[in-house]
């Protein structure tokens, strides 16, 4: 699959009927997702990092594109990986890094250590990925304005909608404002001229419902990988707890 391709299943969706993409963090689980039938998958950087023992934030980049190329190698379907903040690569490195995987599209964020980073910074870099990667990167730039906060006095809609636009003038495919409440997804899908990525969490609404309000796509962070990691939790549990009555 292409980055083309993965392009195309953003557009054209109509209202409640998102691109919803799981978020696989291992071969296996990438396997159940596409034999289900999801046409792309969005590996969670949060996810992964569990699966291979570290915190998130925390994964060397080198264990990081390797578990996304296992990702990649397992399914017939397109696959996006999350790369944080882009681990410090220069953007021609990156790109070819990426591609090396197999993946076709990517996240890349605008905080580092917890911290926003300029907006016309990340839209200069931003603007290098798309020269480097050309049309074979589908580029989803996640807006960290509501997981880091906005400085007193800013209106976090308005510097989310602000930094959204310079994003895709910069050559972003897709802008993603984690976190966004639902309520703010109308405005923000209106007012930015990409297809809007939304979050989908098990305490909030459901991916046809932020479909409805305005996401063209949703994908889930690491709560698919946590909630896989509750049921094996309760099977070790159950195990114990038979061994317990032996």
């Amino acid at each position: 699959m292409t980055a083309s391709e993965l392009l195309a299943l953003h557009h054209g969706r109509t209202p409640g009927d998102p691109l919803v993409l799981p978020g696989p963090w291992d071969a296996a689980s990438a396997r159940v997702f596409a034999d289900a039938g999801f046409q792309a998958l969005a590996t969670p950087s949060a996810g992964v990092a569990a699966s291979l023992g570290y915190e998130d934030g925390e994964t060397p980049a080198e264990e990081m594109f390797a578990a996304v190329a296992r990702i990649a190698r397992a399914v017939p379907v397109p696959v996006s990986a999350d790369i944080e903040a882009g681990y410090g690569l220069a953007p021609k490195e990156l790109v070819e890094r990426l591609l090396a995987t197999g993946a076709v599209g990517c996240n890349l964020e605008d905080s580092l250590d917890g911290v926003l980073m300029e907006p016309d910074r990340q839209a200069d870099r931003l603007a290098e990925v798309r020269a480097v990667a050309g049309d074979a990167l589908f580029v989803n730039a996640r807006v960290d304005t509501y997981v880091r906060g906005v400085p007193a006095g800013t209106d976090q809609e308005a510097e989310t909608v602000r930094r959204a636009l310079l994003y895709v003038a910069a050559g972003a495919d897709c802008v993603y404002p984690i976190g966004a409440p639902a309520e703010s997804l109308p405005r923000l899908a209106a007012a930015v001229t990409a297809p809007l990525n939304a979050l989908s969490r098990p305490d909030g609404p459901g991916p046809r419902r932020l479909g409805e309000l305005g996401a063209a796509r949703i994908t889930f962070g690491p709560g698919l990988q946590r909630a896989a990691m509750t049921a094996v939790r309760g099977i070790a549990d159950e195990l114990r707890d038979e061994l317990r009555e032996a």
